[in-house]
This record gives structure tokens, sequence and C-alpha cells, in this order.
């Protein structure tokens, strides 16, 4: 064999060494388990519109928290592509039973995300269009061409013998999920330009897809049924070419625009970080405008004479920006410079910094004042035990705590309370000279003392009772 392919001529070698290499058909699935594949996804019954309304609302969260990896998840768990396919398989082997299936399924598909979004998003009390969500507003060639190369690999890993990662990567490649959502949140808000661009991808999508279903069923050779005829085999062909024509021109002037826009922008910038360079002014801010063709730059520092100004126009031709109109805004007057406003910037920043260090450090204090004054009280509890033990023996034991006293016909107002035990009950004179001595040693005026004495504490006969006192 190795011989034969020696002998032959070079060209002839390189096209069977390509077409070993890239043959589908080696390991290509029966055409009946693609066809069940493919018509087993159609069908949106059961678990499956279930599925879907649980990835709308994930895909619906994450564009309104601008999470990539939520909406990649939400594509992941979508069912859009099974209908999708199940059309391109249709028009491939001219079954158009299975197309108009498709079809039903795929508008009910869509209609259902269109509610559960708009739903979602009319409930969201977030509102504002993230970044996600804006990028799916304005469709262009690439997105064409994503759905394109997307919906080919999916169809080659559809139509493997052994089964194949491929479609979820597709699902994340093509994005269906988030166009659809995003035209739920243009209902949802009003905002019937967002609307308009994400349905355009959203159908741009599906378009391509469908037709790379084509392409791939066709080129792995699955057969055609018998009763298409060559008319219908021609009509069919010229309509698929006419809806993909409808469907692109479209996305090829919006990737025009993008294109131009990109270019006029970087070349703007670069202008402004070439010729905006003096020595006493400094650009804090610059618009630009691809659409209105403006430069809107402002300065800081020594205003600039209109020479300079006439001379940095006249630049714009040689920047591929003609026709360009600069509007400069100039603040300040040539007592101000750059360094000067840096410096005021800076002091201004400091100042700033120390009130509130300041401020800080008063609150510190006077927490640390509030807890030293709440401490002097258990601070000073051991040495008043050791004086009142001095003054009366018969004392054996000292609670001290303080609280608040509540009354109904005042104010609130912090108590100090003790409860000292005694061998024996002491008398009202005792009691009342000991809350005296309490109250002026610890400097309190409220002050509340139990009085329990050792005896009292023990059993009672029915005729005795335990002694309190309280000032």
């Amino acid at each position: 064999m190795k011989q034969k392919r020696a002998a032959m001529p070079f060209s002839t070698r390189v096209r069977l060494i390509m077409r070993e290499r890239f043959n589908l058909r080696d390991d290509k699935a029966d055409d009946a388990e693609i066809e069940s594949r493919i018509r087993e996804s159609i069908e949106l019954r059961g678990a499956t519109p279930w599925i879907l309304v649980f990835a709308i609302f994930v895909a619906s969260v994450g564009l309104n928290v601008n999470s990539a990896a939520v909406i990649i998840g939400a594509m992941l768990i979508s069912p859009l592509m099974g209908p999708i396919m199940g059309a391109g398989l249709g028009a491939a082997v001219f079954d158009f039973d299975l197309v108009k299936r498709s079809l039903i399924n795929m508008g009910i598909a869509t209609l259902i995300s269109l509610i559960v979004s708009a739903l979602y998003f009319w409930l969201s009390p977030l509102q504002q269009a993230q970044s996600e969500l804006l990028a799916r507003t304005s469709p262009t060639l690439w997105d064409v061409l994503i759905a394109l190369f997307g919906g080919l690999a999916g169809v080659v890993g559809i139509t493997r013998k052994e089964k194949s990662n491929v479609i979820p990567g597709v699902a994340i490649a093509t994005a269906l999920m988030p166009p659809v959502c995003t035209v739920g949140f243009g209902i949802a808000t009003g905002q019937w330009r967002f609307a308009g661009g994400a349905m355009y991808l959203y159908t741009i999508n599906c378009v391509f897809i469908a037709l790379a279903t084509v392409v791939g069923i066709r080129a792995v050779g699955l057969k055609k049924h018998g009763f298409a005829t060559a008319a219908i085999a021609k009509k069919m062909k010229t309509t698929l070419f006419f809806l993909a024509l409808l469907t692109a021109l479209p996305s090829a002037y919006l990737a025009f625009q993008l294109v131009k826009d990109e270019v006029f922008r970087s070349n703007a910038q670069d202008f402004i970080r070439k010729e905006f360079v003096f020595q006493n002014a400094q650009v804090v801010d610059s618009k630009i405008d691809p659409a209105k063709h403006t430069i809107d730059v402002s300065l800081v520092g020594d205003p600039i004479g209109k020479d300079t100004i006439e001379n940095i126009e006249a630049k714009l031709a040689g920047a591929n920006l003609s026709g360009t109109k600069i509007i400069l805004h100039q603040m300040g007057d040539h007592r101000l410079n750059v360094t000067e406003l840096k410096s005021s910037l800076l002091t201004d920043l400091l100042h700033e910094s120390q009130a509130v260090v300041k401020q800080r450090d008063a609150q510190v204090q006077k927490l640390t004042a509030d807890l030293a004054k709440r401490n002097a009280v258990f601070n000073q509890a051991e040495s008043v035990g050791k004086e009142l033990r001095q003054l009366y023996p018969e004392i054996t034991k000292m609670i001290i705590g303080e609280g608040v006293e509540i009354s109904s016909d005042g104010p609130s107002q912090p108590l100090l309370y003790l409860n000292l035990n005694t061998r024996k009950a002491l008398s009202g004179d005792a009691q009342k000279r000991i809350t005296d001595w309490i109250k002026i040693r610890m400097g309190k005026e409220s002050v509340e003392i139990r009085f329990d004495s050792e005896q009292a504490l023990k059993p009672l006969s029915p005729d005795r009772s335990i002694r309190r006192g309280k000032s």
C-alpha cells in the first residue's frame, strides 16, 4: 500500500491524505439513529417546557446581575437547540412535516421564553441594563459566523457513532438564551430598540444554526426522502439561499458600521494622546462620538491659544480624521497649573482623611471613658467590701452590680445594686447607715441594697419571716 501510494503524483497523495483525515463518513452513526436523535429533541412536552422555563429564569437573573457564569449555566440546560436542528434536518432530507412540527415547537418555545423573561424583568427591582445584556442588542456579521460554524460543529457532533460533548459547547457559543431574554427585558421596560436588536440576534442564531444543520446533513450523506422532486429540491435551495441572504445582509451592514466606529475611536484616542500634550495643561476628560464625528476634550491648566488649536485641527487629516470637529473645554486661568491642582487635590484628600481619623478618635475616647466609668464600680468593689466588713463584722458576703431603674412615673436612671449576707439580721438603723455610707463611698444617688441574714435563710417556723431593707 505504501509503495503504491509512493508511486502516485504528489497532488494525488495530498488529496488522498486529506480525504482520509477529514472524512466525515468513517465514524458516522446510522442514518436512522441520527434522525432519531434529532427528532427526539424536537418535542416540547412533559419535562422539557419546565426545563425551558427554569433555564429562562436562570438566564434572566444572570443578565440582571451581569453574571457571565450564570448565563453560561442557563445556556447549558436550554432545550432550544432541538427544534432548530429539527427544522434543518427536515429541510435537508425534504421531510416537510418535520420542518412544520419543528417550527411550531420553536414558536411555542420562543413564546414561553418571552413571557417568562418579560415577567421576571417586570417584577425585578433591578431595571438597569448591564453590559451582558447590552452586548445582545447590536448583532453583527460575527454573530452570523458564530451561529454558522457553531451549528456545523453541532451537526458533526450529533452524527457521530460515539456521543460527544459538542452540543453543550455549541449551546454556549451560539447563545440562544441571552438574546431571547433580552427581548423580554425590552418588552418589560418599554425599551423597544433593545427588544428589536435582541430579536434580530435570536433570528440570526436560529436561521444559521438551521442552515448549518442542512449543510452538515448533506455533507454526511443522509438519504433524502423519495417523494422530493427536482423542482421541490430547487425551490428549497432557492428559499434557503434567500432566507440566509435576507438574514445576513443587515448584520453585515451593522458589522461594517461597528468596524468603522471602532477605527474612528482608535484613531481619535491616538490623536488625543499625541497632540494634546502641553507643559502647563492636562487632559482631564475626553469623549469620542463616531456617529457625529466629534472629539470632545476637557483641559485644566493654562489656556490653549487659538493658534495652537488651529495647528492641532490641521493635523486631523493626517490622522485619518478628516471632517472631525474638535470641541475644547478649558478650565482655570493662567495662575493655575497642573502641579498646583494635583497638590490641592491631595491636600483636600489629606484633610478629609484627617477629619475622619479625628472623628473616630473621638468616638474611641468616648467609648473608653464610658467603659472606665462602668468599670469603676467593679474596681472599687473589693476595697468597699473590706471597709464594710471592718465597720460591720456581721457581713459575710457582698454581691455588687449595676443596672437601670425603670419607673412608671418617671425617666429611667442608673442603679447600683448590692446584696449583703449577714450572720444575723441587722436593725433598720444599721441598714439605713450602710445604705447612706454606700451612696457616699460609691458616689451613686440611686442605690438598692438587699439584706439577707443567714438565720433567715435557715428553715423557718410559720411565724418567722425574712427581713429586707431598701433605700
